[in-house]
């Protein structure tokens, strides 16, 4: 197959797809609407994994794993909820098979083994969690409950798209009890701040911490949180939201505590998640025409370095330098990988790890080990240096930094650049045409103006900025009072 990609400038979304295929991330599967994730791309989620599950952990949340399927009558209990996932759902009827008389060698339902209960594929866990909460918690003593879980879930997406948008998709949820309304609000806002640390300092991403507007909250949320990324096409992503939930849930599944006076309270709650779609985020924030571009502190490798040689005994000098080189970094805890196959030429290798987004490539040739040099070349700019050996180990600890930033500082400079403040339908209207991004609006806070907006435009509020400054104004659309400006884009 062909590493060529479409050129993004041609056809975004065809760029998109190609490239997640042909870095090996991930491909579809038998099933409609589900991934396969190849080890590469799985390799990427381990590393975001990683690093969200030791700030979970820092911040005093303990993992926990509850069961795939959820009673129907549990995941009604909380009406907001259920009917926010409802068209969504897979449910489970019947719990065998049999031999089909009518087709030799073909399987049907067992009509007498139908379930007493449906079960709901879980799209959230919200209903079994709390469910479970419910014997766990009795007293003040007991609480807050600060529990995540590493899953997949289950939402029966019509149009869906690798990462961005899949019918199963890895996620993790937290889901968290509280004796107060301002513990719970604290501890929304506080994973709020996670999720947007981990997208900048690690993701390379930066993003706008905002609120969402009533119309689009999560389903039984009193409020959502979020954080919102610009993608190089100008459309927005939603990467991380962080829900406070009330009593909604508690009261639903009658889950009490007793207060240090004694008295019978509800508790309130929490519930927060991102998922594999930030591979996605990953992949639109930084790469180019020629393949993924990976920030260092996510990339499964970190270093590559190729050979160039002719002949077994020029590979085995090479190899030997290449080693001490290896070890040198990894000593550092740096990611490097020695790709000496025979079954490709070295110019085969540059292209695959172009493609792959490795931050920086050494390559190195008998010529390089006379003089002490080797030569290295960086994903994000493209540049290519000869440099010195001797020290090689921190030049590249002190590269990764660099290529880190630089990648932050480049997707925020194309972010502010498309940031427009506007103060008519018409100039909204233009924005979004012309030049796509965010578009910063006074709105009349009514669901009616939203929807009509989003109707000719196809523009959502993504959401009311946290650092949004209060400036009286009219509604872009209907001239009604505003008194502050919120954040509109097309959006993924």
């Amino acid at each position: 197959m062909s590493k060529k990609l479409t050129k993004r400038s041609e056809d975004y979304s065809k760029w998109y797809n190609e490239l997640v295929v042909k870095a090996d991330l991930a491909e579809n599967s038998a099933v409609r609407g589900c991934m396969v994730i190849k080890p590469y791309g799985y390799a990427i989620w381990e590393k975001m994994q990683k690093a969200l599950d030791e700030m979970f952990k820092e911040t005093g949340h303990e993992n926990a794993y509850f069961p795939l399927l959820v009673p129907k009558s549990l995941f009604e209990a909380e009406e907001k909820n259920a009917e926010g996932f409802a068209k969504e759902c897979a449910v489970v009827t019947h719990y065998r098979l049999k031999n089909n008389p009518e087709k030799e060698g073909k399987l049907m339902v067992d009509p007498h083994a139908k379930l007493e209960e449906e079960l709901v594929i879980r799209p959230t866990s919200e209903a079994i969690i709390w469910n479970t909460y419910k014997g766990w918690i009795q007293s003040y003593r007991d609480l807050p409950l600060l529990i995540n879980q590493w899953a997949n879930v289950m939402r029966w997406e019509m149009r869906t798209r690798l990462f961005l948008r899949t019918a199963e998709f890895l996620w993790q949820e937290g889901h968290t009890a509280h004796a107060t309304k301002a513990e719970a609000v604290t501890e929304a806002t506080k994973m709020q701040e996670v999720y947007a640390d981990f997208a900048e300092n690690f993701m390379a991403m930066p993003v706008v911490k905002g609120v969402k507007t009533e119309s689009e909250r999560f389903a039984g949320a009193l409020d959502t949180y979020t954080i919102e990324a610009l993608m190089q096409d100008g459309k927005a992503l939603q990467a991380g939201t962080s829900h406070f939930l009330g009593q909604n849930f508690a009261e639903a599944f009658d889950v009490k505590f007793a207060n240090k006076e004694g008295k019978q309270e509800h508790v309130w709650a929490t519930s927060w998640g991102v998922s594999t779609r930030l591979i996605g985020g990953l992949i639109m924030t930084h790469s180019d025409d020629h393949g993924l571009v990976l920030p260092p502190k996510l990339a499964p490798i970190q270093v590559v370095i190729v050979p160039i040689y002719r002949g077994q005994e020029q590979l085995e000098v090479i190899s030997e330098k290449a080693r001490e080189i290896v070890k040198e970094l990894k000593s550092k805890g740096i990611s490097v990988k020695f790709d000496n196959r025979d079954t490709h030429k070295p110019g085969w290798k540059f292209a695959e790890y172009e493609l792959k987004g490795v931050p920086l490539r050494i390559a190195m040739g008998p010529r390089d080990l006379e003089n002490g040099t080797l030569e290295l070349a960086r994903r994000d700019t493209l540049e290519k240096n000869s440099v010195p050996q001797e020290g090689i180990s921190d030049r590249i600890a002190t590269l990764l930094e660099e290529i880190q930033e630089n990648l932050f500082v480049k997707a925020k400079n194309y972010r502010d650049e498309h940031i427009t403040s506007v103060d008519t339908f018409d100039a909204f209207k233009e924005a979004l045409d012309t030049k796509g991004g965010f578009v910063l609006a006074h709105w009349d806070g009514t669901e009616e103006t939203e929807d009509r907006i989003k109707e000719i435009t196809k523009a959502t509020i993504r959401c009311i900025a946290l650092d949004a400054e209060n400036e009286e104004g009219v509604c872009v659309f209907s001239g009604k009072p505003s008194s502050k400006r919120v954040l509109f884009a097309k959006a993924y």
